[in-house]
């Protein structure tokens, strides 16, 4: 753990902490609040909006299906920032590298891999967001280092036709009988999680997708002295990308269970555009009234995604007020239990925030 200020440092964006807090916030207080509050009101007309923050069962793609691609983008827009000051000492890099990997990877573990449980025939090796952040990491960190950019831009393109190629002449796009399915189930057995996502062919593409922040972070870095121009061209490649993706649909269907080729770039696309929205009202125009209490989640990422994921405070609230069972129907009850588990949360990451810890790995 590390205590820092937290005032932004030097060449740091609110935009990144503020647009990385909103993913973040999304996932560990709103969708779930708001989930068991439609489900005690069983109102119609929150149908549609309980149908976008449920994951596609298999092939297309709706809003809550963002959530993990944006955490990937976001920690990879980060990277031109947080590794430039090891330029020329590619040692400490690499530690630095490695030891985020190996963190991300056991905390991935802990999360949904059952590793606490202590049971060796329920343990699950590579499962989680967090494992995929530090696979892409990896990845992206070394093309970052060992290559300029247009080499950069040209490995990106490489991962994706080395994913594509198996998973076209060697599957489907079936959820048992795609490639990554496959490789998967060789290597990893019974150690494998849900069999319908995968997660060791499909680092290819992860390693896209942070890649691809890469990108519009050394967009952000580069561009200093011309933000709105800056602007202009992340929303032109968000654009294309997306578009792309739309396109190579029609032959790889756009599925994020198995991180498509297609997924990868629409996705991609609508993180560079959510990235470019941020970067022109917060660092351009420089409005943070509204925006500002986001970096409560923001900056404590890691903390939030997994207090948030995997701590349980209900007991807690409802210690203090199970007296409002009497009064509540199940749902009600239940949906309050959700808010003040969340609430708690919440105040865990304003009470890190204003004392200025931010654990950083």
């Amino acid at each position: 753990m590390n205590k820092v200020d937290s005032t932004p440092l030097a060449g740091r964006l609110a935009s990144l902490d503020i647009l990385r807090g909103l993913d973040l916030f999304m996932l560990v207080f709103f969708r779930p609040v708001f989930m068991k509050l439609a489900q005690a009101l069983n109102w119609p007309a929150l149908e549609p909006i309980v149908y976008q923050l449920r994951h596609e069962s298999w092939e297309g793609f709706r809003c809550w299906d963002m959530i993990m691609p944006l955490f990937l983008f976001m920690a990879g827009a980060a990277m031109p920032f947080s590794l430039s000051k090891y330029k020329g000492n590619n040692s400490a890099l690499w530690r630095k590298v490695f030891r985020r990997f190996v963190i991300l990877f056991i905390l991935g573990m802990i999360g949904q891999g059952n590793l606490l449980g202590l049971d060796p025939n329920d343990i699950h090796l590579y499962v989680n967001t967090l494992q995929a952040i530090g696979t892409g990491y990896v990845i992206t960190a070394f093309l970052l280092t060992y290559s300029n950019r247009r080499g950069q831009i040209l490995a990106t393109a490489l991962l994706l036709v080395i994913y594509w190629l198996p998973m076209t002449l060697l599957g489907d796009w079936t959820p048992e009988g795609n490639f990554a399915y496959k490789v998967d189930q060789l290597i990893m057995g019974r150690f494998c999680g849900n069999p319908h996502y995968t997660w060791i062919w499909s680092s290819l593409t992860f390693g896209v997708t942070v890649m691809l922040g890469a990108f519009a972070g050394q967009m952000m870095k580069d561009g200093q002295t011309d933000r709105r121009k800056t602007c202009l061209n992340m929303i032109v490649v968000g654009v294309a990308l997306t578009v792309g993706g739309l396109l190579w649909s029609v032959q790889m269907p756009i599925i994020k269970h198995i991180w498509t080729c297609s997924m990868t770039l629409f996705a991609g696309g609508i993180s560079f555009l959510l990235m470019a929205l941020f970067y022109f009202i917060v660092d351009c125009k420089g409005r943070k009234k509204g925006l500002d209490w986001l970096k409560i989640y923001g900056m404590n990422s890691i903390v939030a995604y997994m207090i948030g994921e995997y701590v349980n405070f209900r007991s807690i609230v409802e210690s203090v007020s199970y007296g409002l069972k009497q009064y509540l129907s199940a749902d009600g009850y239940d949906a309050w239990l959700a808010f003040g588990n969340f609430l708690i949360v919440f105040f865990i990451l304003r009470w890190m925030y204003r004392q200025r810890i931010f654990i950083k790995i």
